[in-house]
C-alpha cells in the first residue's frame, strides 16, 4: 500500500492565505509593553494549540513559543539542535537521537525520550484524527496505525519505527531514506507532549503544557487572546528577553493595522497589502520588510486533455506578465518567480524557468499555435479570500483574450472555505491558483509535496521526476541531493504542469513600544524570545 509521505489535508501556507485577509476581532487593551515589560501582537485567531492537530501558520506563532522540539532554524534556515543533543544516522534511514537532559514540562514534568515518543505515537494513530497525521508518514509503522478503510481498526497503537533505548535516546527507523529528517523534526506536529495532556487533549487545547520558554497566563480566551509569560524553569536557549506576549485574535486586517497605528498592539506580522504604501510612509523604521518563501502558482487540471499539451502549458505561462502584475497589484513588492522555489531556498537558481518565466507575447503565441490552440471556454478558478485574486486573474485573462486569442475566459471564484476540497476532489475544470508555504525550507519540501506523482493536484505523471526526488532524498551529502532535486526541478520546468508566478513580500510592523523585532520568512514567523520591551 502506497501512501502520500508528507502530505497533510491542509497546508500551513494555504491557511494563512485564507486567512491573512482577515486577522481579528476588534477589541480593547494591548500595547501593554511600558507597564508591565510584555507586549502584543495581532494575528489570526488559531484552530488548535495541541500541536499535531494544527497546520495552521496562526497556531504555530503560538506554538513555536510554548514547545521545544529536537531541532530549530537558525538564521540561515539550516536545521540545529533544540531540545536535542544531537541528530545523527549513517544510512538516513535509521537515525538515533540524543535529547538534552535537565529538560522540564511547564507543569515540572522532565522531558524524556518518552515524551517525543508518546507524542508522536498519539499524532500519527488514525483514530486520534490528528490534523497533522501525514507528517509521520515518514516512520516505519505508520501504515498500520491508519488502514485504508476508515471503520477498519488500526494493526497497531504505536509507530514500530520509534524506539526507546534509554531514557534520552531515540530510535527512529523510517520506511525509507529521507536525508531531509532533521528539517522535518523543526515541524510543530513533531513537540513533546507531557503525560497530563496525553490524559485530556481536550483541556490541553484550552492550556498547553509545553516545554519552551513561555507558558500559558491562564487559559486561552478564544476569539480573543491568548496571554503567555516567561517561564522561570526553562533552561534552553531561547531564554525570553521579554516577560510575557499576548497573542490577541483579530478577524479583520484593516482592523489590526488599524490597532497597531494606534498603539493598542505592538506587533503585526502581515499589513493588509492596500494599506502597505501607507503604512510604509507613516510607521517608518517601524514598517518591517522581510523575505518570504511563500509563492503562488497556477495549476492545470491534466485529466482534462485539453491541457495535455506542455507547448500549451508554456504558452499560457510566457503570456503572464508577472512583473506588470506585481506593480499592478502587489506595490511592485513581490518577486516574479525565476523558479519553482523561492530565494530563500538552498537550491534556488536565479532563472532557472528561464524564458518560459519570461512575458513574451509573440513566442507565447508560437507556442500556442504549435499546440493547436485552445478550444471551448477556459475557466480560472481561485478563492474569494482576498480581492488581489480576482485582481490578478482579471489581468491574466486579457492576456489570453488579446496575446493568444483564447475569447472565452470566464472567472471561477469559489468562497474559501470549500476551495481547498474542490482541489482535492478535482472539481475544477480549468487552471487555479495554487501557493505553497513551505513547512521547513527545503526544496524537498516544495518538489516531493507539489508535483511528485502520487500526491500533486495536477494529474502529472513523471516517472524521470519522482526517481531523481526519490534519490536526492536518500543522499547525505546536501549538496549533492540539492543537485538531484534541481534536476527533477528541470524536469518539471520543461513540462510546466505548475507555472510559478511570484513570490510573496513580507510586510509587517511594530508600535513604539517594542523593539528588536525580528519576523522569520519561515512557519514559525515572529521570534518572540527576542523582543524587548521599552
Amino acid at each position: 500500500m502506497t501512501r502520500q509521505k508528507g502530505v497533510r489535508p491542509k497546508i500551513a501556507g494555504l491557511a494563512a492565505v485564507v486567512l491573512a485577509a482577515s486577522l481579528g476581532l476588534p477589541g480593547c487593551g494591548g500595547g501593554a509593553g511600558a507597564r508591565d515589560g510584555t507586549f502584543t501582537v495581532g494575528h489570526t485567531e488559531p484552530d488548535h494549540l495541541v500541536p499535531a492537530d494544527t497546520t495552521s501558520s496562526y497556531s504555530f506563532d503560538v506554538i513555536s513559543e510554548l514547545f521545544d522540539n529536537l531541532m530549530t532554524l537558525d538564521a540561515g534556515g539550516r536545521a540545529v539542535p533544540l531540545a536535542a543533543e544531537s541528530v545523527t544516522s549513517h544510512d538516513q534511514r535509521v537515525w538515533t537521537i540524543k535529547v538534552r537532559p535537565g529538560q522540564r514540562f511547564h507543569n515540572g514534568e522532565p522531558v524524556t525520550a518518552q515524551s517525543f515518543a508518546d507524542a508522536w505515537n498519539n499524532a500519527a494513530y488514525g483514530p486520534s484524527a490528528m490534523a497533522a497525521n501525514e507528517y509521520f508518514s515518514y516512520i516505519e509503522g505508520h501504515e498500520e496505525l491508519n488502514p485504508e478503510d476508515e471503520n477498519a481498526e488500526p494493526e497497531a497503537k504505536t509507530l514500530s519505527g520509534v524506539e526507546v533505548p534509554g531514557q534520552y535516546t531515540l530510535k527512529v527507523t523510517l520506511s525509507e531514506p529521507f536525508s531531509q529528517f532533521p528539517m522535518l523534526l523543526t515541524y510543530p506536529a513533531y513537540a513533546p507532549m507531557p503525560k497530563a495532556g496525553l490524559k485530556d487533549l481536550k483541556a490541553f487545547d484550552d492550556h498547553p503544557i509545553g516545554n519552551g520558554p513561555y507558558r500559558m497566563d491562564g487559559n486561552r480566551e478564544r476569539n480573543k487572546q491568548i496571554k503567555l509569560v516567561a517561564f522561570s524553569g526553562y533552561t534552553g536557549p531561547r531564554k525570553p528577553k521579554n516577560k510575557g506576549v499576548t497573542w490577541k485574535s483579530y478577524a479583520s486586517a484593516d482592523t489590526a493595522y488599524t490597532d497597531l497605528r494606534a498603539g493598542r498592539i505592538d506587533v503585526l506580522q502581515t499589513i493588509p497589502s492596500a494599506k502597505v504604501p501607507e503604512a510604509r510612509r507613516l510607521l517608518g523604521d517601524r514598517f518591517l520588510t522581510r523575505r518570504m518563501g511563500t509563492i503562488d502558482y497556477l495549476g492545470f487540471p491534466l485529466w482534462d486533455k485539453r491541457f495535455a499539451s506542455a507547448d500549451l502549458r508554456r504558452a499560457i505561462s510566457m503570456a503572464i506578465d508577472r512583473q506588470g502584475i506585481n506593480r499592478a497589484v502587489y506595490n511592485g513588492d513581490y518577486v516574479p518567480a525565476d523558479s519553482l522555489l523561492p530565494a530563500i531556498i538552498e537550491g534556488h537558481r536565479p532563472n532557472a524557468c528561464g524564458e518560459l518565466c519570461t512575458y513574451n507575447p509573440a513566442k507565447a503565441r508560437q507556442l500556442f499555435a504549435k499546440a493547436g490552440g485552445f478550444s471551448g471556454t477556459l475557466e480560472l478558478y481561485f478563492s474569494n479570500a482576498q480581492p488581489t485574486y480576482a485582481q490578478w486573474m482579471r489581468i491574466v485573462a486579457n492576456s489570453l483574450r488579446d496575446d493568444l486569442g483564447i475569447k472565452d475566459v470566464r472567472f471561477r471564484q469559489v468562497p474559501a472555505s470549500d476551495y481547498f476540497s474542490m482541489l482535492r476532489e478535482r472539481g475544477e475544470k480549468g487552471p487555479y491558483r495554487q501557493n505553497w508555504e513551505a513547512d521547513y525550507p527545503s526544496a524537498q519540501n516544495y518538489l516531493e509535496n507539489m508535483w511528485t506523482s502520487a500526491v500533486n493536484r495536477m494529474g502529472w505523471t513523471n516517472q524521470a521526476f519522482d526517481a531523481l526526488i526519490a534519490k536526492a532524498n536518500r543522499t547525505a551529502d546536501q549538496r549533492q541531493a540539492i543537485a538531484f532535486y534541481n534536476q527533477a526541478e528541470d524536469i518539471a520546468i520543461r513540462e510546466m504542469p505548475l507555472i510559478p508566478l511570484w513570490t510573496w513580500a513580507g510586510q509587517g510592523g511594530r508600535s513604539e513600544n517594542v523593539a528588536d523585532v525580528t519576523i522569520t520568512p519561515y512557519s514559525t514567523g515572529l521570534i518572540a524570545t527576542d523582543v524587548t520591551v521599552k
